[in-house]
Parts: C-alpha cells; sequence; structure tokens
C-alpha cells in the first residue's frame, strides 16, 4: 500500500511548528536529527547547527509529518502555505472538530467545518505557521 508523508519546511522555527502539532495531535517524536549531528556542521554556523535536519511525528498507523530548517546558506529560504496543503481523513465529526479547532489556534485563515454537497463533513484552515489544512470527515467512506 502507498503511503504518502508530507514534508514540511520551515524558516528556522521547525521546532516552535513541531511543538505546536505535537500539541494537537499528540504522540511523541520518532526522529529529532539536528544539523549538528551531521557530517557537515563544521561548515556551519552555530546558530544553523543548532536547527533541526529532520523531525518526525506519527500520526497514527503509517502516516508521520516531517519536517527540516530550510537553511538560507543551503536550500534557501521557502513561502510557506501556499503551494500545497495536507489533508486529514478523520473518523469521526467530533475527531475533525478537534483538529480544525486545535490547527485554528492563532490562524491566518480558514473555513468552518460543514457539511459539504460531496456529502463529507469539511473544514479547512491555514494555520500560524502558513501551513494549509483540509480536514474532512465522510460517514460513507469505506474503513
Amino acid at each position: 500500500m502507498l503511503v504518502v508523508n508530507p514534508y514540511l519546511n520551515f524558516n528556522g522555527n521547525t521546532e516552535e511548528a513541531f511543538n505546536f502539532y505535537k500539541s494537537v495531535f499528540g504522540g511523541e517524536f520518532a526522529v529529532v536529527m539536528r544539523f549538528k549531528d551531521g557530517p557537515e556542521a563544521s561548515k556551519l554556523s552555530e546558530e544553523d547547527q543548532n536547527k533541526l535536519m529532520h523531525i518526525a511525528l506519527p500520526l497514527g498507523p503509517g502516516n508521520m509529518l516531517m519536517g527540516t530548517d530550510a537553511l538560507e546558506s543551503g536550500m534557501g529560504l521557502v513561502t510557506m502555505g501556499s503551494n500545497f496543503s495536507l489533508t486529514i481523513s478523520c473518523e469521526s465529526k467530533e475527531e475533525a472538530d478537534r483538529y480544525h479547532a486545535g490547527l485554528s489556534q492563532d490562524q491566518q485563515k480558514g473555513g468552518p467545518m460543514r457539511e459539504e454537497f460531496w456529502g463529507d463533513y469539511f473544514g479547512w484552515v491555514t494555520d500560524k505557521f502558513g501551513v494549509s489544512w483540509m480536514i474532512s470527515f465522510n460517514p460513507n467512506r469505506p474503513s
């Protein structure tokens, strides 16, 4: 079975973002690796050495949210939020409401959870880190 795991790039605040996501979804980080742990650490500033090279937060069986700090000296700064959305398919309206409420803290923009014409209970939010989330529950979706 194909599993798609989103990988998020941040401009130096990956740790803050992932602590926020952990507060919403729960669980423990599977991996936390800083640039100082890598083979090229001596080539980086002390500030960049302490940034996150890789972090992974399990979101249930087979799902992993991963991220990194985009170093200006490496890949350059990134523009957040306009090039992707992450979709959460929930098992109940209550779960959808919980995730929507959690991700809506200090939100930039969003749409409320509501019944949509295609049959899903659906809402969206761009969270305080500029990440766009679509949240849905379909009572007719096979398990």
